[in-house]
């Protein structure tokens, strides 16, 4: 069983910028994605940001431009740099990790941009 736990998320103005990262706890090396989905009140779950077992990222189109997903393997994180927030990123924020047939998320973290 993997954990995961997000960090960083919060409230903030539009036009600011959040980090937010998650830790797992064993190594992502050989994952076969891991990433950042979103809830908003009322809508469903979406993709924001993930990696694919090559390395390779895709990002929703709506964050292109202005997220930029990262890891660290030494610290198996992952994190999501978002700049230029808007009203409309404010969602809860949830980790995603799929390995070994498996999939896991974090708790979420929440993440307000006022208007």
């Amino acid at each position: 069983q993997v954990q995961l736990v997000e960090s960083g998320g919060g409230l903030i103005q539009t036009g600011g910028s959040l980090r937010l990262s998650c830790v797992a706890s064993e190594s992502i090396v050989d994952i076969d994605a891991m990433g950042w989905y979103r809830q908003a009140p009322g809508k469903q779950r979406e993709l924001v940001a993930v990696f694919n077992r090559f390395g390779s990222t895709n990002y929703a189109d709506s964050v292109k431009g202005r997220f930029t997903i990262s890891r660290d393997n030494a610290k198996n994180t992952v994190y999501l740099q978002m700049n230029s927030l808007k009203p409309e990123d404010t969602a809860v924020y949830y980790c995603y990790l799929a390995k070994r047939l498996s999939y896991y998320w974090g708790q979420g973290t929440q993440v307000t941009v006022s208007s």
